[in-house]
């Protein structure tokens, strides 16, 4: 009994441990980064219900910084192992990111409590995973590479594949909908009995089982709140809405043509379109600012928010807030500026 106490125990101090750790960034982002608050004064030209919090612009990159570091994962072990991904970086640069649109967060309305708690929630879980991962893969999982050699076992191949997928599929889609059963029965029939494939199917299998088992809950939470809107309003001239798959035309202003969009990546590629195609706009979710990622070669970025080093392509990722109407000019203007855009955050 005494044995089994001094374990409780043990476990105890390990679970308090994890938790402060865990804490250390939320309260770090609660008492350092908060800026000075500024109402949005901005008088949209749409009716109230098309709104969006704009302050929800810059708090959107957090969700799409998991994403990102999932792209980037992949990326490192399409010819890397998964020990060589820098855990720590990408757990920094969720935090690092949040900070800064925090504080930027205050001058377009401020973080509003859901938004917060939401961000707080997916930055832990996140941190955990990664943790989790971390511990494996640069203890267990590097010893199985040192025991497999320089040849990259078949499994090392497929995983590498399904996380390339994994990270193209959250671009639109929830994470809790992927089909993790799928995915470790492609493990296995890919599996040749090496010693490597066998640890591969095994490490996976556990995270697999786990994230199936954690989206069945959060798809029922879903499913009981309800989902959130799949479309915004927007106002935009020098278009024809027809020319693109998802838009419709609500109704015609004197201040252009509103319109009913797609949300998310395809957001993105439409109004990069749209851009290209000379149209300007006006005011999106009752917004007249927005925020954009872009990557370049140089660490910085003129107008920058935030910019930090990606993981796997040896370039950097840019934070910029652009004013809606400048905006179709911007993105004309990236590739000029050694630019390449990478996602238009909507709210």
């Amino acid at each position: 009994m005494k044995r089994l106490a001094r374990w409780l125990l043990r476990i105890i101090v390990v679970l308090v441990v994890v938790a402060i750790l865990l804490a250390v960034p939320v309260a770090r982002n609660e008492w350092a980064c908060q800026g000075t608050p500024v109402a949005d004064s901005y008088q949209s030209l749409l009716p109230p219900g098309t709104h969006r919090a704009e302050a929800r612009t810059l708090l959107t990159y957090p969700e799409w910084h998991i994403v990102h570091a999932y792209d980037d994962y992949a990326r490192v072990i399409s010819t890397e192992d998964p020990h060589d991904f820098d855990y720590l970086k990408a757990i920094g640069g969720y935090w690092s990111s949040l900070c800064a649109l925090t504080e930027a967060s205050a001058a377009h309305g401020g973080m509003d409590t859901p938004t917060k708690q939401l961000v707080y929630v997916i930055g832990t879980s996140f941190t955990l995973e990664l943790l989790a991962k971390a511990a494996y893969e640069e203890t267990l999982g590097r010893l199985a590479t040192l025991i497999r050699g320089d040849a990259r076992a078949p499994l090392d191949e497929v995983s590498a594949q399904q996380a390339a997928d994994y990270a193209r599929f959250l671009q639109q889609t929830p994470w809790y909908l992927w089909d993790f059963s799928a995915a470790q029965n492609a493990l296995a029939a890919a599996s040749t009995g090496s010693f490597r494939d066998r640890e591969r199917r095994l490490a996976l299998g556990i995270e697999n089982a786990a994230k199936s088992a954690y989206a069945g809950v959060i798809a029922s939470a879903v499913a009981a709140t309800g989902n959130d809107d799949l479309t915004l309003h927007m106002i935009a001239k020098g278009l024809d809405p027809d020319a693109y798959d998802g838009v419709t035309l609500v109704a015609e202003r004197s201040q252009g043509r509103v319109l009913a969009t797609p949300r998310y990546r395809a957001l993105t590629l439409i109004l990069d379109d749209m851009a290209q195609d000379g149209a300007t706009f006006v005011e999106i979710a009752g917004n007249d600012d927005i925020l954009l990622t872009a990557t370049s070669p140089d660490p910085t970025a003129p107008g920058a928010l935030h910019s930090f080093p990606r993981q796997g392509y040896g370039d950097y990722r840019h934070l910029i807030m652009v004013k809606v109407p400048d905006l179709a000019q911007r993105l004309r203007d990236l590739p000029g500026a050694g630019l390449t855009l990478e996602h238009i955050h909507d709210y």
